[in-house]
């Protein structure tokens, strides 16, 4: 469920296991977020979906809005402290086949 406002992990890059919010949706393959890296350390950048992991919190944003937008809404909606904090991403090995 991709939507503006929407919390999510970020499951790729230096910055995996952060959370962000979903700032804007570019087309059916990526989107605009931002941590905003005053507090969770993410900046503000266009990611593919499917190296994010949406979670079942949202906040309300406008679309489009800008870091202290989305930093004041994360405080009025109470989850600082949610935002901060890091998840521990598990990487399934990936198996490599010697060619023959």
């Amino acid at each position: 469920m991709i939507e503006i406002g929407r919390i999510c992990v970020k499951l790729r890059g230096r910055e995996a296991g952060r959370k962000c919010v979903i700032v804007d949706i570019i087309d059916h393959n990526f989107v605009l977020i931002t941590g905003p890296k005053s507090l969770t350390g993410v900046k503000r950048r266009r990611v593919n979906i499917n190296h994010i992991e949406v979670t079942d919190k949202k906040i309300n944003i406008s679309r489009g809005a800008d870091d202290k937008e989305v930093e004041e809404a994360i405080k009025v909606s109470g989850l600082e402290e949610f935002m901060r904090t890091r998840v521990k991403i598990k990487i399934s090995p990936v198996l490599f086949i010697k060619p023959s």
